[in-house]
Order: structure tokens, then sequence, then C-alpha cells
């Protein structure tokens, strides 16, 4: 199986050096430090009990790589639109793309009446995505799985190993189970969704507050859910989000303070766009909390919390560099 990662960070190098491990012919595309890095000497992957070296095909261009059997897509979902355009050669007629990333993905509402088929503004703001990534040739993806890259070329696993997949349309599929074996045998804990939009959803409901609410504050999420105050905000940002899923098909029955209480168990963790503040990294807001808000204004769902949500990240993102003044206000 060819295998091109787009994206040499964590999650990236968590996948792509599994698959090399596996026997999958894995390349990668990058640049700058991370394409010399893995140049030089491969994917290393740290674990509690070891390091994993492989070897892989790095480039700086799609031309040099050739059409794939599978192009896993994991950088942060703000520099997608700007290099979609730049991903065609890796794509033939029975190339699978795998969108491993965080948030609401470009595909997420496509097909839905409400929607007329107009591309996500927050996510995929010039319609470029969809134009290059053939929605038939996309299976859903949601990861389980929680990596930091130290440095170029290194990746260490802290926590997880799921792997959710399945057709955007939902229902079942040979290629889904096809992929899915070949994610088993690299060792992945691989789930078949029948509603793969559902479980995107879920996921996204509890990442919309700790994830935005951990970087403004720099606190870890113990901290935040200890603070009535901070978890009740987060609690009606949920109750939004809820009332939005409910109106896309994707009907969260869980309550916030139960979902809380799942949280809680990781303990003293830093989400990832804590991570991201921390390190002078570009946040991935738009995904995670834009997107929500414009489903909720196209299904003219009020949605207060989650508008000061997003007003506070994006201000405090743009005081610190993390996010763009340009952006789109929405």
């Amino acid at each position: 199986m060819k295998v091109c990662i787009v994206g040499a960070g964590a999650i990236g190098g968590f996948l792509g050096s599994k698959l090399a491990a596996a026997g999958a012919r894995v390349s990668v595309l990058a640049r700058g430090a991370k394409l010399e890095a893995l140049r030089s000497h491969g994917w290393r992957l740290q674990t509690s009990e070891s390091v994993l070296q492989v070897p892989v095909t790095a480039a700086d261009n799609a031309e040099a790589l050739g059409v794939q059997d599978l192009v896993i897509i994991a950088v942060k979902g703000q520099a997608l639109a700007e290099l979609a355009p730049r991903l065609a050669p890796l794509i033939g007629a029975d190339t699978l793309v795998l969108p491993a990333m965080n948030g609401v993905p470009w595909w997420f509402c496509q097909g839905l009446p409400a929607f007329a088929e107009a591309p996500l503004a927050s996510v995929d703001p010039s319609g470029a995505i969809g134009r290059t990534i053939p929605l038939q040739q996309v299976v859903g993806c949601v990861v389980h799985a929680s990596c930091t890259s130290p440095e170029p070329g290194l990746v260490r696993h802290v926590m997880g190993n799921g792997l959710i997949v399945g057709e955007p349309a939902g229902g079942a599929s040979a290629r889904v189970q096809r992929l899915a074996e070949w994610l088993e045998k690299a060792g992945f804990a691989v789930t078949v969704s029948a509603d793969i939009r559902y479980d995107i959803w879920y996921k996204l409901w509890g990442n919309l507050t700790m994830n935005p609410v951990s970087a403004i504050t720099g606190a870890t999420i113990d901290r935040l859910l200890e603070d009535e105050l901070v978890r009740e905000f987060c609690s009606a940002a949920m109750r939004e989000a809820a009332a939005i899923g409910r109106l896309v098909g994707c009907d969260v029955t869980q309550s916030p303070d139960e979902r809380h209480a799942v949280t809680r168990k990781l303990g003293a963790f830093k989400t990832s766009m804590l991570q991201d503040a921390e390190a002078g990294r570009a946040i991935e807001l738009d995904g995670i909390v834009g997107a929500v808000r414009e489903i909720g204004q196209r299904l003219g769902v009020a949605t207060p919390s989650i508008d000061a949500l997003l007003g506070l990240t994006r201000l405090f993102a743009r005081v610190h560099g993390l996010y763009p003044e340009a952006a789109q206000q929405g």
C-alpha cells in the first residue's frame, strides 16, 4: 500500500511511522526542518517502552511522490485551504483521502439540504478544498490519540490508539472495511462507524470548550472543571452545540455534566490548543469553534455562549500572534 502523510507533525508522524513499520510504502509531504530530519533519519516514534525508527520518503512537492492508495491529511485546519490545490498529484481515481484532523471537516455539511452545497466559509473559505478533494474519495475519521513532537522527525506517544473510520454519507462499504484492516495491521484500535458524522460531532462537542478555554486561561482541564463558573459556561456552549447537532442529524444525548465526568478522568491534561498556544503556534480555532457557530447561524440557532467563546479566544490569539488579524469575522 502506498500511503502519503500530508503534515509531518505529531499525529501525522504517529500514523505514518506505525503504517511504515507494518509494511506500507510511506511518503510524507513536508517542508523546512521537518523535511530535512525525515530525509536524514526517517520518523522516530517514542513510546513508554521503546523508540521505533522507520525510513520514509520525504518531499516538499506532491509531483515527486505521485498517485497514492491512501492520503492521510494531518495538517492543522487553517493550513489546508492553501495547501489543498497542491495535493492533486497525489489523488488518482481510486485514492482514498483520510482527514485525520480536529474539528469540523470541510465536507461535513455537503449533501445537507439547508446548506445548498455552499462550502463552510470558516473551514473552506474559497471552496478550494472541496474542488480539489472529491467527496466520493473521502473517508471520515476521528483520531483518539494524544501525541507531541518535541523536535522535527520525533513523535512522542502520550496516550490513546483509537481510530474511527466511516463513509461520510453513513452506512457500510467494502473500501472502509479494507482500510480498517490495513489500519488494524499497523496496530491501531479501529472502529468502523455507520455514522461517522455523529462521531466527529461528538468528539467536537467536548473539544469545543476545553480546547479554547484552556488556551486563553493556561489551565489544565482538571482546573477548568473545578471552577464552577467556568464549568457552567462550558456547559452552556455545549448545550448550544447539542441543539445544532440535532438539526444536522447528530443528536448527542449525553449531558454536559456526564461528559465532564469522563473528561475529569484525564486529570491535569493539557489540550492540544493549550500546547500550541504555549509553543507560539497558530491555533485551530476555525474548525473547532468558528465552524460550529457558522452552522448555527445558517440554521438560525442562537449561540451566545459560543459567540463569546469565539470572540474571546480569537482576540487572545490575535494579541499573541496565533491567529491572523485579517481573518473573516464571521
